[in-house]
């Protein structure tokens, strides 16, 4: 091999070296915003589940006040 061959392929490594630590790092950024995403969704389904339960329990106190006032309807015929 002669000097210029080998100065080519040492320069393709460290090309090649660098090229792929900023794909690795870009990859670590993107992951990183990822989990901040996931994070969120996961309190915001956390924070829907907390609601759908308050709405269920207010469902259950409605069904309970109407059938009173069928009885009370009923009641009174």
């Amino acid at each position: 091999m002669t000097g210029g061959t080998i100065t080519i392929a040492i320069v393709l490594i460290i090309v090649g070296g660098v090229t792929a630590s900023v794909v690795a790092y870009f990859r670590l950024q993107r992951h990183r915003a990822d989990a901040v995403a996931m994070a969120s969704y996961r309190k915001l389904a956390e924070e829907a589940t907390v609601e759908q339960l308050k709405l269920r329990a207010e469902l259950t106190r409605l069904d309970d006040r109407l059938r009173d006032i069928e009885d009370l309807l009923r009641s009174v015929e």
